[in-house]
């Protein structure tokens, strides 16, 4: 079992405290992104694990070791970086190697392991290249080859996706998590990009300022966020958050303007909410609540519909081709269902 466990763990710089006793628990062979805004402290969370951090407090646990004075090399856990990490004046044959050289594998058993791993990756026309000879994709494909061939209990993700193009990231995306499909080791994936941790993660972990906001499946954090914080930060564009107040009718966003209340929610009449729609859950152009068109975006497969509703902005999107103008009248109506109501107090989900 190569389980992971984080067990109120916390971490200090001096007197600045960064993780605020965090408790995770990552399965056997599970794909887990810790996602966040930069300075969240996933990054540090990441470090503790892989002992390139000391842990302040608590315990940290691989495969039910505890591992908190266990040095990097000994945890059985390989490191993809967001910088590669290769060795410039190595070929990539001898950096996929260079681990089990210094292990003093056999030299057979090191030849057929990057065989392997070269294979996998695609990366057998280049073993006698130097890093320097390679793009930007085929290095980061070099690093994870010589992760794999360590065969570690877990591996972790420091963001190694974030020196690429948009192009070449949408393909190593694919190609990591395809590789986590054919080997079934532990992953601990960090980024700030949710829309790498929608397409990868079987657990998404949202951390903000050293504490987890949430954590779920990817459709479960998308679907049933928790706080406003997470409800903002899950989905491009973003889900609307109109601030109103609960009637009897719905709820009064200013100007006379009223949006319907879902058929269930916890919210008490007169109190101060926001209501969360995301765009693809409001149709444009059927009886609803009036806006007025701000920007009109087509991105090719949509059309992203800025508005002004009751002095506040909205967004719908539609697969219609609709010929809008700005301060045209329009009305939008939100699928009932998928309407998420926050108190603004505490950011709390009231559905």
């Amino acid at each position: 079992m190569s389980s992971v466990s984080v067990k109120n763990v916390r971490k200090n710089y001096g007197n600045l405290e960064v993780v605020h006793g965090i408790n995770l628990t990552i399965e056997d062979g599970a794909f887990v992104v810790l996602l966040g805004p930069s300075g969240c402290g996933k990054s540090t969370l990441l470090r503790m694990i892989a002992g390139l951090e000391t842990v302040t407090a608590g315990d940290i646990e691989i495969a039910g070791k505890r591992v908190n004075n266990v040095h990097p090399k000994d945890r059985n856990i390989a490191m993809v970086f967001q910088n590669y990490a290769l060795y410039a004046h190595m070929k990539v044959r001898d950096n996929m190697s260079f681990s089990l050289l210094l292990a003093k594998k056999p030299q057979s058993e090191i030849d057929e392991k990057v065989a392997w791993a070269a294979k996998i990756l695609n990366l057998e026309p280049y073993l006698d290249r130097y890093p320097r000879e390679l793009s930007g994709g085929q290095r980061q494909r070099v690093a994870m080859g010589r992760a794999i061939v360590r065969n570690p209990a877990v591996f972790l993700f420091d963001e190694p996706l974030s020196n690429l193009d948009a192009k070449l990231r949408v393909q190593m995306r694919t190609e990591i998590k395809e590789l986590h499909d054919r080997l079934k080791t532990t992953t601990v994936y960090v980024t700030h990009d949710q829309i790498e941790a929608m397409t990868m993660a079987d657990k998404i972990v949202i951390l903000r300022d050293g504490y987890i906001e949430q954590e779920g499946s990817p459709l479960e954090v998308y679907d049933k966020p928790a706080n406003l914080f997470v409800a903002e930060f899950i989905g491009s564009p973003s889900m609307n958050l109109l601030k109103g107040e609960v009637r009897a009718d719905g709820v009064l966003l200013g100007e006379g303007t009223v949006l319907p209340l879902p058929p269930v929610h916890k919210a008490k009449l007169g109190q101060k909410v926001v209501y969360g729609i995301r765009p693809e859950h409001l149709a444009v152009g059927v009886k609803g609540t009036p806006a007025k068109v701000v920007v009109v975006e087509p991105t090719g497969p949509e059309m992203h519909i800025y508005a002004d509703m009751g002095g506040q902005e909205i967004c719908a999107i539609t697969q219609d081709r609709l010929s809008l103008t700005r301060d045209q009248m329009i009305e939008l109506m939100p699928r009932l269902d998928k309407v998420h109501l926050f108190d603004v107090e505490g950011g709390k989900a009231l559905v």
